[in-house]
């Protein structure tokens, strides 16, 4: 199959190396093949036992990862990639309830995409996750609010100077409400801005937002930081 061109090739990611995880063959080529005319160094495993193999030999900046596979599942498979080594992932799911996209979510995935998906589509997912991992070209200066520290440059967020294990899209959300103190967003207003779409799930951002809460609270049943604004959604307050 010969993959449509989505654009130029992003200079900022040039050969990034990207895993795709699928044991449907078919899937997995089509796959391959777009991510490969975008520009990245792609690898391919069509298990959850030979991705974690893979993962470890080669070290990818991303994870394309299918949710159904044989024997390891997709879920645990992130898990993994994520305690190892950090690496993003995308998700791709053929299951279409809420829930098990939560599930995906809470595994650690940054991203996801359902199930037939557009090969164009998981092109720009994959950029979309990549750029805000390996930073911008001309970062912001790093900035102390409260206890909390963001140096764009590096990418980290430290607390009382120890440093966060975040996910890209946690780190994102995070930097987001610190440029942004005492201000209260919707869910949809931090789907926009933080995830850069402009429709979605609304509970991917549920997710983010307890997974955070578990990194950042003292308490996370009982927050401080990143508080509920009943009918608008979260605050990020420093007192």
């Amino acid at each position: 199959m010969t993959p449509v061109p989505v654009d130029a090739h992003d200079d900022l990611l040039t050969d990034r190396r990207v895993l795709v995880v699928e044991d449907d063959p078919t899937v997995r080529e089509v796959a391959c093949s777009y991510l490969v005319s975008a520009g990245f160094l792609v690898d391919e495993a069509a298990d959850g036992v030979s991705a974690l193999r893979a993962a470890a030999r080669a070290r990818p900046d991303l994870v394309v990862l299918d949710r159904m596979l044989p024997g390891l599942d997709g879920v645990e498979v992130c898990r993994r990639l994520r305690a190892d080594h950090g690496t993003a992932v995308v998700m791709l799911t053929a299951l279409g309830s809420t829930e098990d996209r939560i599930t995906g979510l809470e595994a650690g995935a940054d991203d996801y995409l359902a199930k037939p998906f557009s090969p164009r589509e998981l092109v720009l997912r994959v950029r979309s996750v990549l750029r805000r991992s390996v930073g911008e070209l001309t970062p912001e200066s790093a900035f102390d609010l409260g206890p909390f520290r963001l140096d764009p440059a590096r990418r980290v967020i430290t607390k009382r100077g120890s440093e966060l294990a975040l996910s890209v899209r946690e780190h994102d959300l995070l930097a987001f409400f610190l440029k942004h103190p005492d201000q209260a967003f919707s869910r949809d207003q931090l789907l926009r801005s933080v995830w850069r779409w402009d429709f979605g799930d609304l509970s991917t951002v549920t997710v983010h937002v307890r997974r955070l809460r578990e990194k950042i609270e003292d308490d996370p049943t009982r927050p401080t930081w990143l508080t509920t604004v009943w009918g608008v959604g979260y605050r990020f307050g420093v007192t």
